[in-house]
């Protein structure tokens, strides 16, 4: 289906092999492609706090990208980076099954939140904005979490969860604010933001 407005008219690399950012990307019609260029070393100054965190990660991202390919002046790369703030603290992706339980334990009966950082980069400018959900956990038995991790194995995720997947269904009484921005990417805002941005 070709939709009539011209966000859908522009080329756009997603410069990131997420599954779950590029199925949200596909779910709003977007027409793109995904495109890394290597690995980006995900260290971040130290007196960075909460989305201060994934909105320079996202800008390193791009900026790592445009170093390394080359691309036409029309043409968006989209670039995000999702973290899980709890306790002051960022709660990245789990180093194993261990770290995983003990991450989950953390959020068990508490409030955390999602940022995520996104930056649209193109040859001539680039705009980053950033969006916050809270997450509600009710408490979790110690089966269903170890059930859990074994099940899914989410090693690949900020917080060693997927909200889309068992534990979310089962363990989150409410967000406040995008769910899928908890996924990965807040899309509603990402589409209001590339439309500014292609307008500029």
């Amino acid at each position: 289906m070709l939709f009539p407005f011209p966000i859908y008219q522009v080329p756009i690399i997603l410069a990131s092999k997420s599954p779950r950012r590029i199925d949200l990307m596909q779910q709003a019609g977007l027409q793109f492609t995904t495109q890394l260029a290597g690995e980006t070393d995900e260290v971040y100054p130290p007196e960075l706090q909460r989305e201060e965190i994934p909105l320079y990660l996202a800008r390193l991202k791009a900026n790592t990208f445009l170093q390394a390919v080359t691309i036409p002046d029309d043409t968006v790369v989209v670039t995000a980076d999702t973290i899980v703030w709890i306790d002051n603290r960022v709660l990245g992706k789990p180093s194993g099954r261990e770290d995983a339980i003990h991450m989950l334990e953390t959020l068990s009966e508490n409030m955390h939140q999602v940022y995520t950082g996104v930056c649209l980069t193109t040859n001539r400018k680039q705009q980053a904005f950033s969006a916050e959900s809270k997450v509600f956990f009710r408490k979790l038995t110690g089966e269903e979490i170890t059930f859990y991790v074994d099940r899914c194995r989410p090693y690949d995720k900020a917080g060693a969860y997927g909200i889309q997947e068992w534990i979310g269904y089962v363990g989150i009484e409410r967000i406040e604010g995008s769910y899928y921005n908890v996924m990965g990417l807040p899309i509603q805002k990402l589409y209001r933001e590339l439309c500014d941005f292609i307008n500029q």
